[in-house]
């Protein structure tokens, strides 16, 4: 497979939504040939108008070659036929965080790329072992597992799954790799490993707040000047997204077999059952809309 690792090649990424757009960027900046497949024409719209816009202003900032715009908007294809997947050396799948929606899109790639094409996700924390338990080659399913921004964010994670070959995994790396990312290979544990060390910075400022310790806003300056991390938890709850990192805190707790640190917070139930998922909605634990 290594010997794939072209930029003649083309690779898809399946999902439009903030990872799968900005995994088409870096691939696209690279020089990649990228085919987006999302089931909404809508979404695929949307996601290319708005990285338009990301790219136009870095060219004016001067960090961009002028009219690198158009060069790599030119090389991602917008697709809502999985067919069109049908001659790519890679595909990562960028879907929603659940199971059976995983799996079902593993089998239905099995079927239409190349014998050879690598199969990735960039799941957060569904072991990639139960995605491949779908297909008849899980030994070409690997974890591609990058970090929101994708653009900004250096380090992806490459997680084996208990039947993943190690050229599979070899070739996985050298792509995330090609891409200027820094690559982290794990095996397929709970969380794999920055989600998992993760649980508890974000579990303790919930639990802070939810005692009366200290105050969301407290917690993340203590973080940002104490603990010198860019952000706090809260401020980074609401950049990756509540909804999401609910989903990832329950995924962790459940295949701990509800190990008590990892126990997700009802705070973070509440705010996504109200419909208050961070930045993207408008309104987190901070106000975006005002």
């Amino acid at each position: 497979m290594a010997n794939r690792l072209v930029t003649t090649q083309p690779i898809g990424v399946l999902g439009a939504g903030t990872m799968g757009i900005g995994i088409a960027q870096v691939a696209a900046q690279t020089g990649y040939t990228v085919r987006l497949f999302d089931l909404s024409d809508d979404v695929l719209g949307k996601a290319l108008a708005k990285l338009r816009v990301a790219l136009e202003k870095l060219e004016q900032k001067g960090k961009l070659a002028a009219g690198e715009t158009e060069l790599v908007l030119g090389r991602i294809l917008p697709t809502s036929t999985l067919d069109s997947l049908s001659d790519v050396a890679l595909v990562i799948e960028a879907a929603p965080e659940k199971i059976e929606l995983k799996r079902s899109i593993f089998a239905q790639l099995e079927g239409i790329c190349p014998p050879d094409a690598v199969l990735a996700s960039n799941t957060s924390s569904i072991p990639i072992t139960a995605i491949a338990g779908g297909v008849k080659t899980p030994e070409r399913v690997v974890g591609l597992h990058f970090f929101n921004p994708v653009p900004l964010m250096k380090l992806v994670e490459v997680i084996s799954g208990m039947h993943t070959s190690a050229e599979t995994v070899a070739w996985a790396d050298a792509f995330a790799t090609s891409l200027g990312k820094t690559t982290a290979k794990c095996i397929d544990t709970p969380g794999f490993i920055v989600n998992r060390v993760a649980r508890g910075y974000y579990g303790e400022g919930l639990r802070l707040v939810q005692e009366g310790v200290a105050t969301m806003e407290q917690i993340d300056k203590l973080a940002r000047l104490e603990g010198n991390f860019r952000m706090g938890p809260f401020e980074l709850m609401d950049l990756i997204g509540i909804d999401v990192n609910l989903s990832v805190s329950q995924s962790v707790y459940q295949a701990t077999y509800e190990e008590q640190r990892y126990r997700p917070n009802p705070i973070q139930e509440r705010m996504v059952q109200a419909g208050d998922f961070g930045r993207k909605t408008g309104r987190g634990f901070y106000r975006y809309d005002q």
